[in-house]
Protein backbone atom coordinates (compact mmCIF):
# COMPACT_ATOMS: atom_id res chain seq x y z
CA UNK A 1 0.00 0.00 0.00
CA UNK A 2 1.33 3.11 -1.20
CA UNK A 3 1.73 6.18 0.96
CA UNK A 4 0.55 9.85 0.43
CA UNK A 5 3.78 11.89 2.13
CA UNK A 6 3.48 15.81 2.42
CA UNK A 7 7.07 17.41 2.88
CA UNK A 8 7.68 20.89 4.11
CA UNK A 9 11.13 23.11 3.83
CA UNK A 10 11.65 26.53 3.81
CA UNK A 11 13.36 26.91 0.20
CA UNK A 12 14.83 24.58 -1.80
CA UNK A 13 18.02 26.14 -2.74
CA UNK A 14 21.29 24.88 -2.20
CA UNK A 15 21.98 23.82 1.53
CA UNK A 16 21.96 21.03 3.34
CA UNK A 17 18.87 20.29 4.73
CA UNK A 18 17.13 21.12 0.85
CA UNK A 19 19.68 18.58 -0.09
CA UNK A 20 18.75 15.47 2.09
CA UNK A 21 14.76 16.89 1.64
CA UNK A 22 15.72 16.14 -2.23
CA UNK A 23 17.32 12.75 -1.69
CA UNK A 24 14.38 11.38 0.31
CA UNK A 25 11.56 12.56 -1.66
CA UNK A 26 12.88 11.02 -4.80
CA UNK A 27 13.84 8.04 -2.83
CA UNK A 28 9.99 7.67 -1.45
CA UNK A 29 8.53 8.37 -4.91
CA UNK A 30 10.97 5.71 -6.64
CA UNK A 31 9.79 3.19 -4.48
CA UNK A 32 5.46 4.06 -5.37
CA UNK A 33 4.77 6.20 -2.46
CA UNK A 34 2.75 9.57 -3.36
CA UNK A 35 5.14 12.51 -2.78
CA UNK A 36 4.56 16.08 -2.14
CA UNK A 37 6.81 18.09 -1.49
CA UNK A 38 6.21 22.24 -0.63
CA UNK A 39 8.73 25.07 -0.35
CA UNK A 40 7.08 27.10 2.14
CA UNK A 41 8.89 30.22 1.72
CA UNK A 42 7.51 33.86 1.14
CA UNK A 43 9.53 34.40 -1.95
CA UNK A 44 8.68 31.26 -3.39
CA UNK A 45 12.73 30.62 -5.39
CA UNK A 46 13.62 27.83 -7.12
CA UNK A 47 14.75 24.20 -7.07
CA UNK A 48 18.22 23.74 -7.09
CA UNK A 49 18.27 19.78 -6.64
CA UNK A 50 16.92 17.50 -9.29
CA UNK A 51 13.71 15.91 -8.54
CA UNK A 52 11.85 12.79 -9.68
CA UNK A 53 9.20 12.88 -11.92
CA UNK A 54 7.02 11.36 -9.14
CA UNK A 55 7.65 13.88 -6.95
CA UNK A 56 4.86 16.94 -6.95
CA UNK A 57 6.22 20.17 -6.60
CA UNK A 58 3.99 22.75 -5.05
CA UNK A 59 5.17 26.37 -4.18
CA UNK A 60 3.16 27.49 -1.15
CA UNK A 61 3.46 31.42 -2.29
CA UNK A 62 1.94 29.90 -5.53
CA UNK A 63 -0.94 29.28 -3.50
CA UNK A 64 -1.50 33.25 -2.20
CA UNK A 65 -1.97 35.99 -3.83
CA UNK A 66 0.49 38.27 -2.45
CA UNK A 67 4.65 37.39 -2.01
CA UNK A 68 5.31 40.06 0.23
CA UNK A 69 7.25 39.07 3.03
CA UNK A 70 4.41 40.71 5.44
CA UNK A 71 2.77 39.38 8.55
CA UNK A 72 -0.93 39.43 6.74
CA UNK A 73 0.88 37.31 4.38
CA UNK A 74 2.25 34.97 6.81
CA UNK A 75 -1.03 34.31 7.76
CA UNK A 76 -2.69 34.00 4.30
CA UNK A 77 0.03 31.55 3.74
CA UNK A 78 -1.06 29.68 7.11
CA UNK A 79 -4.59 29.50 5.90
CA UNK A 80 -3.38 28.19 2.21
CA UNK A 81 -1.53 25.38 3.61
CA UNK A 82 -4.05 23.85 6.04
CA UNK A 83 -6.74 24.24 3.03
CA UNK A 84 -4.13 22.43 1.20
CA UNK A 85 -3.18 19.57 4.03
CA UNK A 86 -7.33 19.24 4.10
CA UNK A 87 -7.63 19.11 0.50
CA UNK A 88 -4.91 16.59 0.25
CA UNK A 89 -5.25 14.26 3.13
CA UNK A 90 -1.60 13.01 3.33
CA UNK A 91 -0.94 10.20 5.51
CA UNK A 92 1.63 12.14 7.42
CA UNK A 93 3.73 15.58 7.32
CA UNK A 94 7.16 15.80 7.71
CA UNK A 95 8.65 19.18 8.02
CA UNK A 96 11.70 20.53 7.89
CA UNK A 97 13.22 23.47 10.17
CA UNK A 98 11.92 25.40 13.50
CA UNK A 99 9.87 28.51 11.47
CA UNK A 100 8.41 25.53 8.91
CA UNK A 101 7.72 22.98 11.95
CA UNK A 102 5.77 25.59 14.14
CA UNK A 103 3.78 26.30 10.75
CA UNK A 104 3.44 23.05 10.27
CA UNK A 105 1.89 21.73 13.70
CA UNK A 106 -0.75 25.47 13.43
CA UNK A 107 -1.37 24.80 9.99
CA UNK A 108 -2.87 20.97 10.87
CA UNK A 109 -4.03 21.48 13.90
CA UNK A 110 -7.15 18.93 14.14
CA UNK A 111 -7.16 17.79 11.24
CA UNK A 112 -6.05 14.18 11.83
CA UNK A 113 -2.80 14.11 10.00
CA UNK A 114 0.50 12.73 11.90
CA UNK A 115 2.98 15.17 11.65
CA UNK A 116 6.53 14.46 12.33
CA UNK A 117 9.05 17.86 12.79
CA UNK A 118 12.32 17.50 12.18
CA UNK A 119 15.09 19.31 13.64
CA UNK A 120 18.04 20.06 11.01
CA UNK A 121 20.80 21.45 13.90
CA UNK A 122 21.26 21.68 16.96
CA UNK A 123 18.82 24.37 18.43
CA UNK A 124 20.63 24.32 21.46
CA UNK A 125 23.78 26.00 20.17
CA UNK A 126 22.69 27.54 17.05
CA UNK A 127 21.07 31.36 17.01
CA UNK A 128 17.82 31.46 17.29
CA UNK A 129 14.98 34.72 17.42
CA UNK A 130 13.49 34.46 21.16
CA UNK A 131 10.19 34.39 19.50
CA UNK A 132 11.09 31.26 17.40
CA UNK A 133 12.50 29.02 20.44
CA UNK A 134 9.45 30.10 22.36
CA UNK A 135 7.25 29.05 19.61
CA UNK A 136 9.25 25.59 19.29
CA UNK A 137 8.41 25.14 22.51
CA UNK A 138 4.95 25.58 22.22
CA UNK A 139 4.18 23.91 18.94
CA UNK A 140 6.40 20.69 19.21
CA UNK A 141 4.46 18.80 22.44
CA UNK A 142 2.09 19.32 19.69
CA UNK A 143 3.99 17.38 17.10
CA UNK A 144 3.33 13.20 16.65
CA UNK A 145 7.17 13.04 16.76
CA UNK A 146 10.35 15.14 16.79
CA UNK A 147 12.69 13.90 14.61
CA UNK A 148 16.51 14.38 15.64
CA UNK A 149 19.94 13.86 13.84
CA UNK A 150 22.34 13.04 16.76
CA UNK A 151 22.00 10.73 20.17
CA UNK A 152 23.25 14.49 21.65
CA UNK A 153 20.96 16.45 20.27
CA UNK A 154 18.14 13.77 21.72
CA UNK A 155 19.72 14.00 24.84
CA UNK A 156 19.27 17.51 25.10
CA UNK A 157 15.80 17.40 24.32
CA UNK A 158 15.68 15.06 27.03
CA UNK A 159 16.98 17.27 29.84
CA UNK A 160 14.58 20.45 27.99
CA UNK A 161 11.75 19.61 30.15
CA UNK A 162 9.39 19.92 26.98
CA UNK A 163 6.54 17.22 27.26
CA UNK A 164 7.10 15.64 23.70
CA UNK A 165 5.25 12.91 22.36
CA UNK A 166 8.33 10.88 21.03
CA UNK A 167 11.87 11.69 19.89
CA UNK A 168 13.45 9.96 16.72
CA UNK A 169 16.96 10.37 15.96
CA UNK A 170 17.97 9.60 12.05
CA UNK A 171 20.97 10.86 10.58
CA UNK A 172 20.70 11.92 7.40
CA UNK A 173 21.79 9.46 4.41
CA UNK A 174 24.40 9.05 1.96
CA UNK A 175 22.81 9.55 -1.30
CA UNK A 176 23.24 6.53 -4.03
CA UNK A 177 25.17 9.18 -5.93
CA UNK A 178 27.88 9.56 -3.73
CA UNK A 179 28.02 6.17 -2.96
CA UNK A 180 28.96 5.06 -6.35
CA UNK A 181 31.76 7.97 -6.84
CA UNK A 182 35.04 7.33 -4.95
CA UNK A 183 38.20 9.09 -4.37
CA UNK A 184 40.23 9.73 -7.72
CA UNK A 185 43.84 9.16 -6.10
CA UNK A 186 45.82 10.89 -9.19
CA UNK A 187 49.28 10.85 -7.90
CA UNK A 188 49.64 14.90 -9.30
CA UNK A 189 52.10 16.68 -7.38
CA UNK A 190 49.71 19.50 -6.54
CA UNK A 191 47.32 18.13 -3.81
CA UNK A 192 44.00 19.80 -3.20
CA UNK A 193 42.33 21.02 0.11
CA UNK A 194 38.70 21.23 0.34
CA UNK A 195 35.89 22.54 2.32
CA UNK A 196 32.42 23.14 1.38
CA UNK A 197 29.57 25.46 2.98
CA UNK A 198 28.00 28.88 2.84
CA UNK A 199 30.28 32.06 3.03
CA UNK A 200 29.25 32.94 6.34
CA UNK A 201 30.24 33.14 9.60
CA UNK A 202 29.47 30.42 11.70
CA UNK A 203 31.46 28.28 8.94
CA UNK A 204 34.62 30.29 9.95
CA UNK A 205 36.79 30.18 6.77
CA UNK A 206 38.51 33.15 7.57
CA UNK A 207 40.04 31.07 11.01
CA UNK A 208 40.64 27.83 7.72
CA UNK A 209 42.30 30.65 5.33
CA UNK A 210 45.02 31.81 8.12
CA UNK A 211 45.73 28.20 9.06
CA UNK A 212 45.96 27.28 5.78
CA UNK A 213 48.38 30.51 5.25
CA UNK A 214 50.61 29.64 7.84
CA UNK A 215 51.07 25.67 6.28
CA UNK A 216 51.28 27.26 2.68
CA UNK A 217 55.23 28.15 2.40
CA UNK A 218 56.07 24.35 4.17
CA UNK A 219 53.34 22.77 1.62
CA UNK A 220 53.93 24.55 -2.10
CA UNK A 221 52.15 21.16 -3.14
CA UNK A 222 49.10 21.93 -1.70
CA UNK A 223 46.15 24.57 -2.39
CA UNK A 224 42.62 24.96 -0.65
CA UNK A 225 39.22 24.95 -2.44
CA UNK A 226 36.34 26.62 -1.01
CA UNK A 227 33.46 25.94 -2.11
CA UNK A 228 29.83 27.85 -1.81
CA UNK A 229 28.67 31.11 -1.61
CA UNK A 230 27.42 33.82 0.81
CA UNK A 231 28.10 37.34 1.79
CA UNK A 232 31.50 37.23 3.70
CA UNK A 233 32.54 36.55 -0.29
CA UNK A 234 34.06 39.93 -0.54
CA UNK A 235 35.88 39.94 3.06
CA UNK A 236 37.27 36.46 2.31
CA UNK A 237 38.78 37.47 -1.12
CA UNK A 238 40.29 40.10 0.26
CA UNK A 239 41.81 38.24 3.20
CA UNK A 240 43.24 35.90 0.65
CA UNK A 241 44.34 38.87 -1.29
CA UNK A 242 45.89 40.39 1.72
CA UNK A 243 47.90 37.19 2.46
CA UNK A 244 48.76 37.05 -1.28
CA UNK A 245 47.61 33.53 -2.08
CA UNK A 246 45.66 34.25 -5.02
CA UNK A 247 46.91 31.21 -6.25
CA UNK A 248 46.86 29.05 -3.76
CA UNK A 249 43.32 29.13 -2.39
CA UNK A 250 40.12 29.22 -4.72
CA UNK A 251 36.94 30.82 -3.81
CA UNK A 252 35.24 28.64 -6.34
CA UNK A 253 31.57 29.60 -5.49
CA UNK A 254 28.28 27.31 -5.50
CA UNK A 255 28.35 23.96 -7.05
CA UNK A 256 25.86 21.58 -8.30
CA UNK A 257 27.76 18.44 -8.52
CA UNK A 258 29.30 18.10 -5.20
CA UNK A 259 30.04 14.70 -5.62
CA UNK A 260 32.67 15.67 -8.58
CA UNK A 261 34.71 18.70 -6.12
CA UNK A 262 35.01 15.90 -3.22
CA UNK A 263 36.16 13.29 -5.76
CA UNK A 264 38.76 15.56 -7.10
CA UNK A 265 40.23 17.04 -4.02
CA UNK A 266 42.82 14.99 -1.59
CA UNK A 267 41.22 16.08 1.59
CA UNK A 268 38.95 17.84 3.52
CA UNK A 269 38.56 20.30 6.35
CA UNK A 270 35.43 21.34 8.11
CA UNK A 271 35.45 24.48 10.99
CA UNK A 272 31.79 25.21 11.60
CA UNK A 273 30.97 26.55 14.77
CA UNK A 274 28.14 24.34 14.82
CA UNK A 275 26.31 21.81 12.97
CA UNK A 276 23.28 19.32 12.82
CA UNK A 277 24.65 16.38 10.74
CA UNK A 278 27.13 18.04 8.48
CA UNK A 279 26.12 16.16 4.38
CA UNK A 280 29.69 17.96 3.26
CA UNK A 281 31.33 15.90 5.93
CA UNK A 282 29.36 13.10 5.38
CA UNK A 283 29.64 12.70 1.73
CA UNK A 284 33.56 13.62 2.12
CA UNK A 285 34.18 10.43 4.14
CA UNK A 286 31.87 8.24 1.99
CA UNK A 287 34.18 9.25 -1.28
CA UNK A 288 37.02 8.40 0.96
CA UNK A 289 38.38 11.24 1.88
CA UNK A 290 40.52 12.21 4.85
CA UNK A 291 39.10 14.42 6.56
CA UNK A 292 39.80 16.86 9.80
CA UNK A 293 36.87 18.83 11.65
CA UNK A 294 36.07 20.85 14.33
CA UNK A 295 34.62 18.66 17.46
CA UNK A 296 31.06 21.23 16.84
CA UNK A 297 27.95 20.60 18.30
CA UNK A 298 26.47 18.40 16.45
CA UNK A 299 27.12 15.44 14.22
CA UNK A 300 30.89 15.33 14.11
CA UNK A 301 31.92 13.31 16.97
CA UNK A 302 29.37 10.57 16.07
CA UNK A 303 30.01 10.43 12.62
CA UNK A 304 33.44 9.88 13.16
CA UNK A 305 33.21 7.63 16.14
CA UNK A 306 34.92 9.41 18.12
CA UNK A 307 37.40 10.58 16.16
CA UNK A 308 38.60 7.19 14.96
CA UNK A 309 37.29 7.92 11.28
CA UNK A 310 38.78 11.25 10.59
CA UNK A 311 41.33 13.57 12.77
CA UNK A 312 38.70 15.42 15.36
CA UNK A 313 40.09 18.30 16.98
CA UNK A 314 38.86 20.55 19.63
CA UNK A 315 36.35 23.05 18.25
CA UNK A 316 37.98 26.18 18.25
CA UNK A 317 41.52 25.28 18.82
CA UNK A 318 43.71 26.29 15.94
CA UNK A 319 47.08 25.32 17.37
CA UNK A 320 45.43 21.70 17.42
CA UNK A 321 43.48 22.20 13.60
CA UNK A 322 46.92 23.37 12.25
CA UNK A 323 48.58 20.59 13.52
CA UNK A 324 45.76 18.00 12.45
CA UNK A 325 46.05 19.58 8.82
CA UNK A 326 49.82 19.50 9.33
CA UNK A 327 49.55 15.78 9.61
CA UNK A 328 46.83 15.53 6.94
CA UNK A 329 49.00 17.67 4.09
CA UNK A 330 52.18 16.00 5.50
CA UNK A 331 51.69 12.00 5.41
CA UNK A 332 50.05 10.14 2.52
CA UNK A 333 50.00 6.80 3.96
CA UNK A 334 47.80 8.42 6.86
CA UNK A 335 45.47 10.35 4.25
CA UNK A 336 44.85 6.99 2.15
CA UNK A 337 44.45 4.64 5.42
CA UNK A 338 41.89 7.28 7.08
CA UNK A 339 39.93 7.79 3.91
CA UNK A 340 39.09 4.23 3.20
CA UNK A 341 38.35 3.67 6.80
CA UNK A 342 36.00 6.55 6.49
CA UNK A 343 34.38 5.10 3.25
CA UNK A 344 33.55 1.89 5.23
CA UNK A 345 32.49 3.17 7.96
CA UNK A 346 29.39 5.68 6.77
CA UNK A 347 28.60 3.36 3.73
CA UNK A 348 27.64 0.78 6.08
CA UNK A 349 26.02 3.38 9.04
CA UNK A 350 24.45 5.63 6.85
CA UNK A 351 23.23 3.89 3.74
CA UNK A 352 20.21 5.26 2.29
CA UNK A 353 18.25 2.19 2.34
CA UNK A 354 18.91 1.94 5.82
CA UNK A 355 17.86 5.54 6.82
CA UNK A 356 14.79 4.70 4.69
CA UNK A 357 14.23 1.54 7.01
CA UNK A 358 14.41 4.07 10.19
CA UNK A 359 11.78 6.33 8.20
CA UNK A 360 9.30 3.33 7.74
CA UNK A 361 9.96 1.91 11.47
CA UNK A 362 8.46 6.23 12.35
CA UNK A 363 5.97 6.83 10.18
CA UNK A 364 4.87 2.97 11.27
CA UNK A 365 4.70 4.67 15.26
CA UNK A 366 2.91 7.44 14.41
CA UNK A 367 -0.14 5.46 12.43
CA UNK A 368 0.60 4.77 9.07
CA UNK A 369 1.78 1.48 7.50
CA UNK A 370 4.77 3.12 5.76
CA UNK A 371 6.77 -0.05 5.41
CA UNK A 372 8.64 -0.87 1.71
CA UNK A 373 7.05 -2.98 -1.05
Amino acid sequence: MENKILLLVSAMNSGGAERVASVLVNAWASRGDQVILMPTFSGRGECFYQLSSGVRLVYLADLVSSKARTWTNKGSRLFALRRFIAAERPDVIVSFLPNVNVTAVIASFGLGVPIIVCERTDPFVMPIPLWWRFACRFAYPLADALMVQTQAVAAKYASSGLALRRVEIIPNPVSAQMMNIQHRSTGAAMKRLISIGRLEDEKQFCMLIKIFAGLAKRHTNWSLRIVGDGSLRTVLQQQISSLGLEERIELAGRKENIAEELAEADAFVMTSKYEGFPNTLLEAMAVGLPCVTFDCPSGPREMTMDGQMALLVPLNDEHALGMALERIMSDAVLRESLGKQARVSVTERFALDKILGQWDLLFKEVGIKGLPR
